[in-house]
């Protein structure tokens, strides 16, 4: 008899300004899938011109962030110097390793508009040894991510490699991250791509080896396990993570993580001292929590 998924439903976490993302990852039950270590989908939101919903630049050490969005569009800005907009279907990668503050904010040309934003971040981790590597910006548009039909599905390889196709961003620890849109009554055999995988419905509920898995739940399966996707009346769209077992436990506190409790104690006095860069041109940032990492 085959081991059942984990299925985690996650929770409601208020950023700031009423913005409200659900945050699957890091659970009490699974810390991690692969080398994902955060997973926040956020949206669909509605973005008034009054709304407050720019993320102010903020520090990370000792991960990547991988933000994609289904639509709408935020602008990236960095202590590097890097200023992106970043669109529905391009995969921004930023590898804070020793250090990196960025903001998040309205693009300028939609600062009079309402418009739809709609996406997911991830944090990975980065591979022991190189969790201090330098800090890097990395964008792939839209355009340069193959797309292929498997079955019903389309599927989109945002990163590493499945049903014969190989995505251009360069992760630096074994990666699965797909993008699937199924239409209705649409099925998709997914075989064991990596050692770790999870699924995460984005709009509708699925079936999931026949089982129902509701909408913003996300199913951990069994070690090395395929799985029989299969959407309902109005088709679905799905997100799959996974890759290789983290090779070590990591620390998380705020926006730091690291496989060491001093170098997250570290992190926060630079951050509180300034002495981790600066985004040019932007002088906010968001202070460090009034709670303090305990090592």
């Amino acid at each position: 008899m085959s081991m059942a998924p984990l299925v985690l439903s996650g929770h409601l976490k208020d950023l700031g300004g009423g913005f409200t993302v659900r945050r699957l990852l890091p659970a009490v039950q699974c810390k991690s899938v692969g080398p994902f270590l955060f997973f926040d989908h956020f949206g669909p939101v509605t973005v008034q011109p009054t709304d407050e919903y720019d993320v102010r630049p903020h520090p990370h050490i000792g991960l990547a962030t991988v933000t994609y969005l289904f639509s709408g569009a935020i602008l990236h800005r960095d202590s590097l110097g890097s200023v992106q907009q970043i669109e529905p279907g391009a995969i921004n990668w930023m590898t804070a390793g020793r250090g990196i503050v960025h903001s998040e904010r309205r693009p300028l040309a939609l600062a009079s508009q309402s418009y739809v934003n709609h996406g997911i971040q991830l944090w990975s981790a980065l591979p022991l040894g190189q969790e201090d590597c330098p800090p890097s910006f990395t964008h792939t548009p839209a355009s340069a991510i193959a797309q292929r039909s498997v079955g019903d599905a389309t599927v989109r390889v945002l990163i590493g490699s499945a049903f014969g196709v190989t995505s251009p961003v360069a992760a630096m620890l074994p990666t699965l991250y797909l993008d699937v849109q199924l239409p209705p009554q649409g099925v998709l055999e997914l075989p064991a791509l990596a050692q770790e995988m999870a699924v995460y419905p984005v709009d509708a509920a699925v079936r999931l080896d026949r089982q129902p898995l509701a909408e913003h739940t996300m199913a951990v399966l069994p070690p090395a396990a395929s799985a029989r996707l299969q959407a309902g009346a109005t088709g679905a769209r799905l997100m799959v993570i996974g890759g290789a077992p983290l090779d070590a436990p990591r620390h998380m506190w705020w926006n730091f993580v690291s496989s060491s409790k001093d170098r997250i104690v570290q992190a926060a006095h630079d951050w509180e001292t300034d002495q981790m860069g600066q985004v040019p041109g932007d002088t906010e940032r968001i202070p460090l929590p009034s709670h303090r990492f305990k090592p």
